[in-house]
Formats: C-alpha cells, structure tokens, sequence
C-alpha cells in the first residue's frame, strides 16, 4: 500500500508540475515584456528631451543620460534615428505594407529570441517590444 501511495504522490506533483511550469514561464514573460514597455517609453521621454537647439535628436543613446541601456532579455536597446548621417535607411521598421512605422526615429527591443528583422512580418521580429506610430503603439510587433 505504501508504494501505491508514493507513484500517485509522484503522479501528482508530476501533474501539477506540468501545469504550473508553462503558467510561471508564461507570467515571466509577460513581466519582461511590460517592463520592456516601460523602459522604451522612459527611453522615448529621454530622446525626446535630448532634443538639440537646432531641435535635432541625439544620433545614438549614448548621449541619452539616465535611460535603460538593456532589455529585460540582456540585449542592448535599439534605436534608429533617420536623420543622423550615414544612416541606413533601409533598416526602418515596417509594417505589413512596407511603410516604416515611425516618422522621426525607431525604438525597440529584440525581445526573446534577440534577432530582428525590419519589417514587423518577419519571423524574427514577431517577438519584438516596438514603439511605433511615434509613440501611439508600445507593445509586441506581432499585436500591431
């Protein structure tokens, strides 16, 4: 009887293990995705104040004081401005139809998987925290 009792002890925990597991994993995750969020949004404040005389943004955040470097996946932050020199526009974020997202700069996590692609389609870049519509949208590339 004592053996019986002991395989359905473990039976149960085994159970309840492997309903709890995906639950926690799936809480973390959407923790680091809202702190995501937030730290882009305190990023987007910080760029925005940056602004210059000649009301220009900063070319990179290397000159954003006080700001989140890292995302929550221990991948650097990234940001495009379009005006900066030598930039490349063809890294601009873009939605289904290929129109970039934002008008003036792109701010963005890599999220989970840490690779990116520019259109917001791509598999890659499904899992992505983006900032777009300059600002009106902040949340997973996949739900824009």
């Amino acid at each position: 009887m004592t053996l019986l009792e002991l395989m359905l002890a473990t039976m149960l925990v085994g159970v309840l293990a492997a309903i709890g597991i995906p639950s926690y994993q799936n809480a973390i995750l959407r923790t680091r995705i809202e702190r995501a969020r937030t730290e882009l949004m305190d990023i987007r404040s910080g760029v925005l104040a940056s602004r210059g005389p000649d009301f220009k943004l900063p070319a990179t955040l290397d000159s954003v004081p006080n700001i989140p470097r890292i995302d929550p996946w221990g991948h650097p932050y990234a940001y495009l401005y379009f005006n900066a020199p030598g930039v490349n526009r063809g890294g601009m974020r873009k939605d289904r139809n290929l129109v970039p997202i934002n008008s003036e700069f792109d701010l963005y996590s890599d999220g989970k998987d840490g690779e990116t692609r520019p259109p917001l389609t791509a598999k890659p870049s499904q899992d992505d925290i983006v900032i777009a519509r300059d600002g009106a949208f902040v949340g997973v590339a996949e739900d824009f």
